[in-house]
């Protein structure tokens, strides 16, 4: 007879009729050490506490709106069905790519009518967004959702996995990939990368586009394990073509700013 096999609750906390999920909370958690860690780096370049705040402010909820609207569009067969659906952002389906898109554009705006280095900015928070990000796939974990193909139980265990992951990872009948955690384990060793790049005080935007091409990769190959990619057709999964450009892009910023000589300025070189 199979045991009993005993899942993590997606809800949080109960309050009357407000239902409080451990995803938005996890999402909330990351958010806030990324607010942390890239405050406390800015204050050491000289920019104004407030700076960092005043950015997440607008980027925060224009990043949920874009991963939101990122995520129905490509999935538009689903919600043109189900209408109802589309603002029920506690069940999942946030794109994380969608939600790049618009901090970044938000960011760009904020941090050039206020006349700094947008760059130099980027290069600051990237630490921060890519552990933010490794946090917050724990709420994929809790929904049970950005998970890989079909694997046995054996296999989950010959990773030594926790039991509560394993168990966690048993869904629709059957044992599956835990690829949100094959993401956080990356991204928390790209954050570490990332952190050891200040050293080397690099030009200002490469530690930035150094996060773009770590996280591209490992996000790549990644996802061809899961199973609920968004497909651009029928064979080419959305996130996978989006990462190729991004390392592509990255990599050729890189070698012709430097090539033009154009950026002086590095990390670590004042403000003003």
């Amino acid at each position: 007879m199979m045991e009993e096999i005993q899942q993590l609750d997606r809800v949080f906390l109960e309050l009357g009729p407000l239902t409080i999920y451990w995803y938005g909370v996890i999402i909330a958690m990351g958010a806030l050490l990324a607010l942390s860690l890239a405050t406390r780096e800015s204050v050491r370049h000289g920019y104004p506490k407030e700076m960092i705040t005043d950015i997440v402010l607008f980027a925060i909820p224009i990043a949920i709106l874009s991963a939101r609207l990122y995520y129905v569009i490509f999935s538009w067969d689903y919600y043109s069905q189900n209408p109802g659906d589309i603002i029920a952002i506690w069940k999942g389906g946030l794109a994380i790519h969608g939600g790049l898109i618009g901090a970044l554009i938000t960011g760009y705006i904020i941090t050039k009518r206020k006349n700094y280095s947008f760059m130099h900015v980027a290069d600051i928070a990237a630490p921060s967004i890519i552990i933010g990000q490794a946090i917050g796939r724990w709420g994929n974990f809790m929904n049970q959702e950005a998970f890989g193909g079909e694997v046995s139980r054996q296999f989950l265990e010959s990773l030594f996995l926790p039991k509560f992951i394993i168990n966690q990872m048993y869904i629709n009948g059957a044992y599956h990939h835990p690829t949100f955690l094959y993401e956080s384990i990356w991204n928390i060793i790209g954050f570490f990368v990332l952190i050891s790049l200040r050293k080397v005080n690099l030009k200002r935007g490469e530690i930035f586009l150094s996060y773009v091409i770590w996280y591209s990769i490992g996000r790549f190959f990644i996802e061809g394990l899961r199973t609920d990619s968004l497909m651009l057709t029928e064979s080419l999964r959305i996130a996978q073509v989006i990462s190729i450009g991004l390392i592509l892009a990255a990599i050729a910023i890189i070698v012709i700013r430097r090539m033009t000589g154009k950026v002086i300025k590095r990390y670590w070189d004042p403000i003003k």
